[in-house]
């Protein structure tokens, strides 16, 4: 029997203990910007697909190159970014004092800021920040670990200024994008947690598409990422539940390992990281099936290892056999409907304007050691017009049978997401975030 779910077509709706909230939003929620649907969501997946290309070329490139026990926890409200522009999430910290809004990526170790004096900065919602107005902001000098460790962080090393021998750090991404400046230290606030002398990029030179954001956080896994300069605070776990883009919507951002702060409705399962000693800032898991309103696909890629989790990326994309397999039989099942064209890097699109609600196909992806995804209906499909004219599904396949498939922050959405950094294990359960 195929496992459906009810999807209303215009207007879904989801069904502490020692920790401070932070909302986690999607970027484009705090500007007040009209905003052209069909125009921005072809922007926002050419800007995924770049992005995607951008971590190809980041794997290829390094190809070719103790944790203390503690109970420390922080809950960080985690928000949709959408009216920033951007389909990736952001949450609101505290860095010498002033708040910052920055995006919330997994696939990132550096955490950097845009800073005055700015020689080159885009448009940002917050106040940009100032160093000189902070007594606690300090240069990382050229001959430190913090700019030896630039290399491994960021594929780029660090350049010694002179006078003072500052270090100067360097970061690009494969949509243009860029941001540059000195590595400094500073004091930063997560909720109640300080956190003293802690690395991140002061941007003097950005360009890019950040969204309205103040920058980036890296949560990936070198010495300069979030989780590994907090690791004596929060044991390097941390986790996030991705809420929709709806107006009001709420999700957090939760760093320890208390599980008692989660609202989890279903019980936390895990799968381990994949070890891989050419890639070790990225967390990778093992794949081993998906299946579609119940039925399990049959794939000779599955179970091989490598497929990367990445909260930066929107859309997840999947090695080209194995996306064939879920599109012919999501197809199958999905019959009936008007067909609409593909749009940008999604091939599998209907036309569903003439319909007020439709029973859509749930999809499961598995992992090893009985570890499930179920995507949320939200995650299933990715609405290019508003009026669902067009709308397709949220799935891509990689150009080339040698690519890494990564898992979007769209089909993470609505689940608690554990990252234990300690254990080298990851947790899934579901959790409604977007009705908190």
């Amino acid at each position: 029997m195929i496992n459906q779910k009810y999807f209303n077509l215009f207007g879904i709706s989801g069904s502490e203990n020692g920790a401070t909230i932070l909302e986690l939003k999607h970027k484009n929620y705090c500007s007040g910007k009209h905003i052209d649907w069909n125009k921005d969501q072809q922007k926002r997946l050419i800007l995924d697909d770049l992005h995607v290309q951008n971590l190809q070329s980041r794997i290829k490139n390094k190809i070719s190159g103790n944790i203390k026990d503690v109970s420390s926890t922080e809950n960080l409200p985690l928000a949709s970014g959408i009216r920033l522009q951007t389909l990736n999430y952001v949450v609101t910290v505290e860095l010498g004092g002033e708040k910052m809004t920055v995006i919330v990526d997994t696939g990132s170790d550096l955490t950097w800021i845009q800073c005055q004096p700015c020689k080159s900065c885009y448009s940002q919602q917050d106040p940009i920040f100032n160093p000189s107005t902070s007594p606690s902001y300090q240069k990382v000098l050229c001959n430190s670990s913090s700019c030896h460790s630039l290399e491994f962080a960021t594929g780029n090393s660090g350049v010694c200024a002179s006078n003072p021998p500052a270090c100067n750090y360097f970061v690009s991404y494969g949509d243009g994008s860029y941001t540059r400046g000195e590595l400094a230290r500073e004091h930063l606030n997560l909720g109640k947690t300080s956190v003293k002398d802690f690395v991140f990029g002061c941007g003097r030179n950005n360009k890019g598409l950040f969204g309205g954001t103040s920058g980036l956080m890296g949560l990936g896994r070198s010495v300069l990422s979030l989780v590994s300069q907090t690791s004596s605070i929060f044991g390097g776990v941390f986790s996030y539940c991705l809420p929709s883009t709806q107006a009001g919507a709420s999700g957090s951002l939760i760093l320890g390992g208390n599980s008692s702060v989660y609202r989890n409705s279903t019980p936390v399962t895990f799968t381990r990281m994949i070890s891989n000693p050419q890639l070790p800032t990225f967390y990778f898991l093992n794949l081993t099936g998906i299946t579609i309103g119940g039925k399990q696909l049959r794939d000779s890629g599955f179970g091989k290892g490598g497929i990367l989790i990445d909260s930066g990326t929107v859309i997840t994309r999947l090695p080209p056999s194995i996306y064939r397999a879920l599109k012919a039989e999501f197809v199958k099942q999905f019959s009936g409907f008007p067909s609409a064209p593909g749009f940008s890097i999604l091939d599998t699109c209907y036309n569903l304007s003439a319909y007020q609600e439709v029973n859509i196909p749930l999809m499961k992806l598995q992992f090893e050691g009985n570890a499930e995804l179920n995507v949320d209906v939200i995650g299933i499909f990715y609405f290019v017009k508003s009026d669902a004219s067009q709308v397709c599904l949220a799935l891509a396949s990689l150009t080339f049978d040698d690519e890494i498939g990564i898992i979007g922050n769209y089909q993470q959405r609505n689940q608690r997401v554990i990252y234990d950094t300690k254990k080298s294990q990851l947790g899934i359960a579901g959790e409604s975030c977007s009705s908190m």
